[in-house]
């Protein structure tokens, strides 16, 4: 990790974070900035990751938050945490691809998950995860979630969540206990 570089910051995301944290999660996951970084989705999905509309939704939604994470004064991460009862849901994770592999993930979502559990007092996190995703599935696994065969589709010809390059994408769950 670079040591000359400033603390991480968190907050909640507002309003005029949406088109920084828009093009954020589309360098993290799709074109070919993305594969500067680990996380690409770009073999798979073509298209958009999110967009302003879907991003201003979770920053509004009651029982949801944007996490976003600063360095130096600058957005380098976003994820969603949403109160669902006993449970808290992890998602739109994006970390700025040249950061990536520097152990900022691992801080954030240890930072997201304490979150959660003291605001909210859930028990679980759970997240869906493309399944053909074997290697961030592994990485969630070290860090604590297990898979749970639960799938569900993807949302083929619903171009809000991309294009899809192969027709076998569905989404698994992952949960992690909190306790």
């Amino acid at each position: 990790m670079d040591t000359t570089a400033g603390p991480l910051t968190y907050r909640d995301a507002t309003d005029t974070d949406v088109d920084a944290l828009v093009a954020l999660i589309e360098s993290a996951y799709r074109g070919e900035t993305s594969r500067a970084g680990w996380t690409t989705e770009a073999d798979i999905l073509q298209g958009q990751r999110t967009d302003p509309q879907g991003v201003l939704e979770v920053v509004k939604a009651p029982d949801s938050r944007l996490l976003t994470v600063e360095r130096d004064g600058r957005i380098v991460a976003c994820c969603q945490l949403e109160h669902r009862g006993a449970h808290a849901y992890f998602g739109m994770f994006a970390v700025s691809p040249e950061l990536q592999g520097a152990g900022l993930g691992k801080a954030i979502i240890a930072e997201a998950e304490r979150r959660a559990r003291e605001t909210w007092g859930v028990t679980e996190m759970h997240m869906t995860v493309i399944s053909v995703r074997e290697d961030l599935i592994a990485w969630y696994e070290r860090r604590g979630y297990r898979r749970t065969g639960e799938m569900t589709p993807f949302p083929y010809g619903d171009e809000r969540f991309g294009i899809p390059q192969r027709d076998d994408l569905r989404f698994e769950l992952l949960v992690k206990p909190l306790v």
